[in-house]
């Protein structure tokens, strides 16, 4: 994070109640730290780290059938609102599949209603891979693997359909990144990758995007950092 010195840090799958959150970054001074957490202890949750103190803060998206998991955090700033959010994995054998669509619609109309005010930018593992290009085996996985099914990509493209855009594949359209390896079978050091870290960015903020990248080569994670550069 310091070699980085970006103005904000958003994190998924944290593991962690707020508490801890705090207690890891207390020596992070002059820095804005929020987190929200779920109910059960060592699951999910998201925080973020900002060097300017956000105009407000919003855990959740309004509704306790999600908001029980810690999926979503929004800071509001003075031009954007920016959320971090952390998307149910639809799971083994797709079982959460179901609860996952009605995840992606709930979300979706929630950004919607965040973007009447001021535009978004959402940060995060959004656990899914939106074309064939964004994973090193689609055919064997369509359909059968959480993260690329059908109904996935269709929710996909329901959140981007409210007037986002993604940043990466906007400036790369045809480049073959991933963000994310399985721990099996030595899958990063072969490179049989999935991109599902996304900064999804309002299309108001389209001239805006000076660099939308992936950090491949930054280890500690089965995931790699995704970053956003904004003129804003």
């Amino acid at each position: 994070m310091k070699e980085l010195k970006h103005d904000v840090f958003c994190f998924q799958e944290i593991k962690a109640q707020e508490d801890q959150v705090m207690e890891v970054f207390a020596d992070y001074d002059h820095i804005s730290k929020h987190a929200n957490h779920a109910e059960k202890k060592g699951y999910s949750g998201v925080a973020m780290l900002s060097k300017k103190e956000p105009c407000s803060i919003k855990k959740g998206i309004g509704i306790s059938e999600h908001d029980t998991e810690g999926r979503v955090l929004t800071a509001e700033f003075e031009d954007i609102y920016l959320v971090t959010v952390y998307t149910p994995n639809s799971g083994n054998e797709l079982k959460r599949l179901p609860y996952r669509e009605s995840w992606d619609n709930a979300f979706a109309h929630f950004i919607a209603d965040l973007r009447k005010e001021k535009p978004v930018v959402i940060c995060g593992d959004l656990n899914v891979c939106h074309r064939e290009i964004d994973l090193a085996r689609p055919k064997p996985n369509y359909n059968k693997s959480a993260g690329f099914t059908q109904k996935e990509m269709d929710g996909m493209d329901g959140l981007i359909s409210v007037g986002l855009i993604d940043s990466f594949r906007m400036l790369y359209p045809n480049k073959v990144k991933y963000s994310w390896w399985s721990y099996r079978a030595g899958a990063r050091g072969k490179n049989i990758g999935w991109r599902i870290d996304y900064f999804l960015v309002d299309k108001r903020l389209k001239d805006k995007i000076k660099v939308a990248d992936i950090l491949t080569d930054v280890m500690g994670s089965d995931h790699c950092p995704v970053v956003l550069d904004l003129d804003l």
